[in-house]
């Protein structure tokens, strides 16, 4: 599934000076990771919030959307 998505350009650099600040190493799951690639693991962990809510993803993605004011 293909989603578009606009993000202010203050937030984009952001993010982009946050991912070129990451270590790369071979103990991480997704490789190195560009904005695409970080957009699709965040939402892998929203899925497992739901299919699998003790998972640690799960878990702490739970707690973000909590933080935001979602209950589930």
């Amino acid at each position: 599934m293909r989603i578009t998505t606009e993000i202010s350009e203050a937030d984009a650099k952001l993010i982009q000076q946050l991912l070129d600040s990451l270590a790369v190493d071979e103990l991480n799951t997704h490789g190195p990771l560009d904005l695409s690639k970080l957009a699709a693991m965040l939402l892998e962990d929203v899925a497992l919030a739901w299919r699998r809510p003790g998972s640690w993803e799960g878990a702490n993605m739970n707690q973000v959307l909590c933080a935001h004011g979602y209950q589930s």
